[in-house]
């Protein structure tokens, strides 16, 4: 990245500075290759915001995340972000397989679905699989979701900051192939009200001494303890409309209760057996919604649990 030129753009479009002194800087970060020109010459580069003197301005929230991750990096931080999405008709903003004007059969079969009358979309979300793959993106795995039309991609297990650039990469392409396909990306954490599953964005976090260590469960006990002490700012950080998500159904937990367990997919934080069992693993951060920025998300999980200290 440091062999590409620094860009600009007129920031007063966009609402990020002002008409009389619009541009803000691009600094180059990563690269990846671009699945929609391909070829050796052509580029998908991440990229975040300054201004002419050089500071981060107030939306690029990588700059701060970059910093939290340069103090830990010994600690070997690694993160898997499980991306849910809904793919909605561009004209009804219905999500895609639900009849006009009516409402397809309760949840149950839609979950890992296959077939015509349970998967609807897997075109795309195959098309950005592949696409990912191609670009580089660490992308580990897809499936259909527990509401109709709503699917999950998974990014990582990668470590610090290239978890959230990956992802951030990673809706972009999605995006940009829904847009081919005439279907509109929502990242809404409740596209639809009433007796339906919400979006999120689950973070599985571990260090290496939780991963490989003996008493890596007990380190993460006393993460989880952490957690639990900060869950009012981390709510507050993990994306828009999630108070519409969390609502302790449809396996959430209530927003201002923090709850953890093993296998329990209604806590706030979930252990899994496997890492009970063998004591020692990762454990899974369950309260992000869908539109979170991954930039806030993990480095907040990585700054409570490693360099917070508490009163």
């Amino acid at each position: 990245p440091a062999k590409l030129p620094r860009w600009n753009y007129d920031g007063s479009s966009t609402g990020q500075a002002a008409g009389e002194d619009s541009e803000v800087i691009l600094y180059p970060q990563v690269i990846f290759r671009d699945p929609f020109r391909r070829g050796n010459h052509h580029l998908l580069v991440m990229c975040d915001a300054y201004t002419p003197a050089g500071d981060p301005i107030p939306t690029n929230k990588r700059h701060a995340a970059a910093n939290i991750f340069g103090q830990i990096e010994a600690e070997e931080p690694l993160f898997g972000i499980e991306q849910e999405y809904t793919l909605l008709w561009k004209d009804s903003n219905r999500p895609l397989g639900w009849p006009l004007g009516g409402y397809p059969g309760p949840q149950g079969p839609y979950y890992c679905g296959i077939g015509a009358d349970k998967a609807f979309g897997r075109e795309i979300v195959d098309a950005h699989y592949n696409a990912c793959l191609y670009a580089g993106v660490n992308i580990s795995g897809i499936n259909a979701e527990v509401m109709p039309g709503q699917w999950e991609f998974q990014i990582g297990p990668s470590p610090g900051i290239s978890a959230a650039d990956e992802l951030w990469v990673a809706r972009y392409i999605l995006e940009r192939i829904t847009e081919m396909a005439g279907v509109v990306l929502s990242l809404d954490p409740k596209p639809i009200p009433g007796d339906w599953n919400g979006a999120s964005a689950h973070t599985n976090f571990s260090t290496k001494a939780m991963r490989e260590e003996e008493g890596g469960y007990e380190l993460i006990k006393k993460a989880i303890h952490k957690l639990q002490l900060r869950h009012a700012d981390h709510i507050a950080a993990y994306g828009e409309g999630n108070e519409r998500r969390l609502t302790g159904g449809h396996e959430t937990a209530e927003i201002n209760t923090f709850s953890w367990g093993v296998a329990d997919r209604g806590a706030s934080i979930r252990v899994g057996r496997k890492t009970e069992k063998e004591g020692r693993g990762y454990f899974e951060d369950r309260r992000p919604s869908s539109n979170m920025d991954p930039y806030v998300v993990t480095s907040m999980i990585a700054h409570t649990t490693l360099l917070w200290e508490q009163p």
